[in-house]
Order: C-alpha cells, then structure tokens, then sequence
C-alpha cells in the first residue's frame, strides 16, 4: 500500500470500489453508450473507443486501489483519499498535486469523443 493512503478494511473498500464502478459503467454508458462499447462484469469496467482501443478499470483488493489502464495515459493505481473525496493516482500525491480518477478518465474519455464528458460524482454510501 502506498505511504499516503492508510490501508482501510476490506468491507469499506469494496463498498467504495463497486459503488465507483458503477457509477463510472452508469454515467459513461449513459452520456456515451452509443458511440463507445461500455461493460461492467465482475468489478471490471471495459471502455471500447470507436477506434478499437480500450479503458481497462478494476479493483485491485490485496493494494486497496482502482487500476486503470489507459490507451492514453499507460497504467495508473488509485488510492482512495476521503480529503480529496475520491480515487487518487498514488504517483501523483507526492507531487502535490492530486490527479483523481474520474477527473482523468472524463478528460480522456471526453478528447476522445470531441466533447466535455462529466463523470459526477458516485453516491457511495460510505461514512
């Protein structure tokens, strides 16, 4: 696990992790559905783009993080971080300057298909 995420317990992670998830799968597929390939299948979030690469997100249980990987950006791991209220790029923290996972996702999603696409933010029911 990375320094600056503590390690939070099993049940909360994956409370956090799927209600992320599906948000992302809900919001994508919804604002998107016709012009990308959006699944969600066992905690894994497949984005087919027009031109055929793909978006692979998924938890990672044993790290407590969401990984991403990108035909854009490469792979990147997310902690959850509750001051940023959302899944953080470990490699980033360090720099002082947070990259957030929706954040990233939304702006590459969103280049890829000539407009803004805002992902929002997931309800997830965890105090």
């Amino acid at each position: 696990m990375h320094a600056f995420f503590p390690m939070m317990d099993e049940n909360r992670f994956a409370i956090l992790a799927d209600a992320t998830l599906t948000h992302l799968f809900e919001t994508i597929d919804s604002a998107a559905g016709d012009e990308l390939e959006v699944d969600l299948d066992e905690g894994i979030l497949t984005i087919e783009l027009e031109n055929g690469s793909h978006y692979v997100i998924n938890k990672h249980a044993p790290n407590r993080q969401i990984w991403m990987s990108s035909p854009v950006s490469g792979t990147r791991h997310f902690g959850y971080d509750d001051t940023a209220g959302g899944w953080v790029d470990a490699r980033t923290v360090t720099d002082g300057e947070a990259v957030i996972l929706k954040a990233v996702l939304g702006s590459e999603l969103g280049a890829a298909l000539g407009r803004e696409l805002d992902l929002g933010v997931p309800t997830l029911g965890v105090a």
